[in-house]
């Protein structure tokens, strides 16, 4: 990536820059999906230093522990002219090699796939650990940086590793864009259009770096999405992949089962478990929360409004809209897509294309919630809870579904209904909103607050009932 079109990333590089007043070595982990920009900012980070970067080699069938190690060694060679260390047989003596040759100048090395690197080598991580013991953190100057895409084997066998507690100096878990820095990319690669045909974009490509860095400013979003998504060899066809093959491996088949189960929109535990015909409880929830820790899943809990506490239950929804727009309109018509039968279709014109739009501009909405926040004047400090909300059916309640719902210390109860459409939105979601209200079981002395949240104008009708709190129109983010 250009470094003129770096973006965003402010809070992750004040931390980093942190570690630079310090008078000891810092060890920093860093996760992240791929493609989400981890490499790129700890690059922008080390700029004006001295900087060491090691690569994993990707995994195949046929990658063993020693063409790991041969290529670390390789990339010594490379970086710091150390030969002759190809047939090095273990890490500790690699890692030492590399330790004592960094000298006392400040030093960024980053580690980079790191769960790649060690993958076939159970003695890896025990293995860096000693050396950071007695080698690298006796440099006061030296910021080690762990990164890697498959963030619960980081969070596994790094964060939560009694091996390490004590010696992670900062760990970041490095999320999408906000709507405000993909308007800011998207501009800098001079994608100057409508916020309407953004919105579009970020449809498919969610707050991705590197999915944004792909769209053509020269052509329309619709040309885009059919040259990304529709041509045999266009980027985001094998890309679902590349990207599930190399995080889950051997266990892509009941990963793929359960991603393909919430395409449609978000659904308890138990819905899952019947969906992909598996057994529920053990396994089942490990792979739930491996996709959830790796960026590609969320877990939405409701509350309760009596008393005041978290519900065990919970919805899981696909948070990751490239995930869901693969799996609703790829990967149906993959082999079609390979034989060069869709090179001439219109995104637009896919069925239920509306409905999807939907569910990816809710994403699009609660990965950016402080927004709202900030347009309804809440400050952090007075949410109580903010999630989509559900409310089970019972014998003396109906079931009901919000959006997404903020309670505040002052007893609002600030009910978001969100809505995409190709015209504006008309009067009906007036009755809808109301509907959900009445079904909803609020405690005495709380106040309901209805708020629109839309991206496509509304009618005068809406203007003229005064029904809505307040309407917030997303495509100011993007102007």
């Amino acid at each position: 990536m250009d470094e003129t079109l770096f973006v965003g990333r402010e809070e992750e590089l004040y931390d980093l820059k942190q570690l630079l007043h310090k008078k000891s070595a810092s060890l920093v982990v860093i996760k992240g999906r791929r493609r989400i920009g981890k490499s790129r900012l700890i690059e922008e980070f080390a700029k004006g230093k001295r900087f060491l970067r090691f690569e994993g080699l990707a995994p195949t069938r046929n990658t063993t522990a020693q063409m790991q190690r041969a290529e670390f060694a390789r990339q010594l060679h490379l970086q710091m002219g150390l030969p002759g260390l190809e047939s090095v047989k273990d890490w500790g003596d690699l890692l030492t090699n590399l330790a004592q040759n960094i000298k006392k100048e400040p030093v960024v090395v980053l580690l980079d796939e790191i769960t790649w690197m060690g993958s076939k080598d159970s003695t890896f991580l025990s293995k860096l650990k000693i050396v950071w013991d007695q080698y690298f953190q006796k440099n006061s100057n030296l910021i080690l940086i762990l990164c890697g895409s498959l963030s619960f084997w980081i969070e596994k066998n790094i964060v939560n590793s009694t091996g390490f507690v004590g010696r992670i100096s900062l760990k970041i878990h490095l999320q999408e864009l906000s709507l405000q820095e993909c308007n800011t990319l998207l501009n800098k690669l001079g994608y100057k259009r409508s916020a309407q045909e953004k919105l579009f974009a970020l449809a498919v490509t969610g707050g991705v770096p590197w999915y944004i860095e792909q769209m053509n400013s020269r052509i329309s979003v619709q040309e885009n999405i059919r040259k990304l998504c529709f041509q045999p060899n266009g980027l985001f066809v094998e890309e679902f992949h590349h990207i599930f093959h190399d995080l889950f491996g051997k266990r892509l088949p009941i990963c793929k089962k359960i991603v393909t189960a919430l395409k449609e929109g978000s659904k308890e535990y138990k819905e899952i478990a019947q969906d992909i015909h598996y057994a529920s409880g053990g396994p089942l929830s490990e792979y739930l929360e491996d996709l959830i820790t790796s960026g590609f899943l969320a877990e939405q809990h409701s509350w309760d409004l009596f008393s005041g506490s978290e519900r065990k239950s919970c919805k899981y929804r696909i948070q990751d809209n490239y995930l869901r727009y693969y799996l609703k309109y790829i990967f149906p018509h993959l082999s079609k897509i390979k034989k060069g039968l869709f090179t001439t279709i219109s995104p637009f014109d896919l069925p239920g294309w509306e409905g999807v739009m939907g569910l990816q501009f809710e994403n699009i909405v609660l990965h950016n919630r402080k927004e709202i926040w900030k347009a309804l004047g809440l400050r952090p400090q007075d949410i109580l809870f903010e999630n989509p909300y559900f409310q089970s059916q019972t014998s003396k309640q109906v079931g009901c579904q919000i959006d997404y719902m903020i309670q505040t210390r002052f007893k609002n109860l600030y009910l978001c209904e969100i809505k995409f459409s190709h015209h504006p939105i008309s009067g009906v979601v007036i009755s809808e909103v109301t509907k959900k209200t009445q079904a909803l079981n609020i405690p005495k002395g709380f106040a309901v607050l209805p708020v629109l949240i839309h991206a496509s104008g509304t009618c005068k009708a809406i203007d003229d009932a005064q029904f809505f709190a307040n309407v917030i129109d997303f495509r100011e983010l993007l102007k």
